[in-house]
């Protein structure tokens, strides 16, 4: 059956029901979503319009502003670079799961540089997240003015950063084959731990892109990973050595998950030859401004007029590409 079975990433949440319901464009409840009966798409334990009418039948308040004193900035090949923040506790451990991201821009500016960036690694005991920035545009180089012991101002927690999360949480006992190219070995290293946590074997592939060399290494060797050093895209299509590999993991190696982090093409082309052939997983790369599904700049339109809100949609990796209207 080829039908696409969809959740809200924030739904049953502290943040849940949001502005989308308040509007009549609840992602889950019917009765939120325009219909005049309960027909919930995907029930998650909490009964949203009982919530919202508890609420006074409006939106609850959603993420706040917060400071964090930036303990580290460390910069990486003049492209990339790492910053640890302090933060809270409860933000610690709200952005330790695969997909966590945040909004984070210098308190000197405007909330129109807020710019989602993916948690590459948490410590809850210490209270820090660490995040990898590409130096690229405006915003970008706004948050690179800030320096250590001064403040960033971050807003959080988000987690649609990953669609498949459910692949993710599932594959256990077993072997996984990761895919990462560029500034998506961050949001990677979130999904080791978590694969490793599940008793996974790892097999990296890293394609370093533009850099000279990859910045993950220590997490690499954390989680006992294999890694393959590989180009994966050449000409806008995956490498011979790396369907070679693909092949192999999932026809001699029979790997219960393959994920990919990389630029939409390369989650793209990697999902396409897969081809259903394993379950799958991939980083979120749309556009985001708000993270509440209000502000439009995450959504994208598929065939049959249907509009998905990528800011808080969670789907398969392959029904995020499937019928989308490029035009």
């Amino acid at each position: 059956m080829n039908y696409e079975v969809t959740d809200c990433i924030d739904a049953g949440t502290e943040y849940c029901p949001c502005h989308l319901a308040q509007v009549g464009e609840c992602i889950l409840c019917s009765q939120l979503s325009g219909k005049t009966f309960c027909d919930c798409i995907n029930w998650k334990g909490v009964c949203i319009y009982q919530e919202y009418v508890w609420n006074g039948n409006k939106a609850k308040n959603q993420r706040k502003n917060y400071f964090c004193k930036v303990l580290k900035k460390e910069i990486i090949d003049n492209k990339v670079i790492i910053f640890t923040l302090l933060t809270s506790h409860k933000i610690a451990q709200d952005l330790m799961h695969p997909g966590s991201y945040i909004f984070m821009r210098s308190p000197k500016t405007t909330q129109f540089y807020d710019t989602p960036i993916s948690i590459m690694d948490v410590n809850t005991e210490e209270n820090w997240i660490k995040v990898a920035i590409e130096i690229k545009g405006i915003k970008t180089k706004s948050i690179d003015t800030v320096q250590e012991n001064e403040n960033m101002l971050i807003r959080a927690p988000f987690w649609n950063g990953i669609f498949g999360l459910k692949n993710v949480y599932s594959a256990k006992d077993g072997l996984s084959l990761v895919i990462a190219r560029g500034i998506g070995q961050a949001p990677m290293v979130p999904v080791l731990r978590k694969l490793y946590s599940n008793r996974n074997q790892l097999i990296v592939v890293l394609d370093n892109g533009n850099y000279r060399s990859n910045f993950v290494s220590e997490y690499l060797s954390m989680y006992d990973c294999k890694v393959i050093n590989c180009k994966t895209l050449e000409k806008g299509e995956l490498t011979d050595e790396l369907k070679e590999i693909i092949d192999r993991a999932i026809e001699e190696d029979k790997v219960n998950l393959i994920h990919c982090d990389g630029a939409d093409i390369l989650n793209f082309k990697v999902i396409e030859y897969v081809n259903d052939r394993v379950k799958t997983a991939s980083c979120n790369n749309a556009r985001m401004c708000c993270g509440e599904g209000v502000c439009g700049s995450c959504s994208a339109r598929y065939k049959g007029h249907v509009v998905k809100r990528l800011c808080k949609i969670q789907t398969e990796p392959k029904k995020f590409f499937e019928g989308r209207r490029l035009i």
